[in-house]
């Protein structure tokens, strides 16, 4: 059977929550219409310093038509332009995913080798490091200090006797006694 979890109580109560998300979703409302007011705005001032107002009641006919023929040469250049960007724009995001495809695809086939561990001793550090032509040998072990083994020796041979008999010699208070004194002789 699977097992009930408990549910969390909000702090928040349901029409609290309600309430601020009619709230969030109202001041979204208005951040988005006010952004789209200022970029209407934006066009018409950059249409207004691009495109100077045309005064065609006093034209005669030839020159409205040289004036139609000069706006269409202008309509095409900014169509031409704007093809150009548009596929500048397609061909990056085709090649964006591609290299997103690649590497998906890298990262999933590639498997970290398992790292082994390799004794290398410090003559061919120094070869590695100063190229073969160099041949320099450095015997570490030489700088050292030895250790003399009859020292150690002396200390581990201290008395190792049967416990068992050791115990029973210092059981009680001649035992005690017996320690004493022993401990006496030694210091004088």
């Amino acid at each position: 059977m699977p097992e009930k979890v408990p549910e969390r109580k909000s702090k928040i109560s349901a029409s609290r929550k309600l309430m601020l998300k009619s709230l969030l979703v109202a001041t979204a409302k208005e951040a988005l219409e006010q952004e789209l007011e200022e970029k209407e705005e934006e066009k018409e001032k950059y249409l207004e310093e691009n495109t100077p107002p045309i005064h065609t009641s006093c034209m005669s006919l030839a020159e409205l038509k040289t004036l139609c023929k000069e706006l269409y040469a202008k309509i095409d250049v900014v169509d031409e332009e704007r093809y150009d960007i548009e596929a500048k724009a397609l061909h990056n995001t085709r090649e964006i995913k591609d290299l997103n495809i690649k590497v998906v695809d890298l990262r999933g086939k590639f498997k970290r080798p398992s790292l082994r561990r390799v004794r290398v001793s410090a003559d061919a550090i120094l070869r590695s490091l100063l190229g073969s032509k160099h041949k320099v040998s450095l015997d570490l072990r030489a700088n050292l200090k030895s250790v003399k083994k009859d020292d150690t020796e002396k200390e581990k041979t201290v008395e190792v006797n049967d416990w068992r008999k050791n115990v029973e010699a210092m059981s009680g208070m001649e035992g005690r006694k017996k320690m004493f004194d022993a401990a006496m002789g030694q210091n004088q």
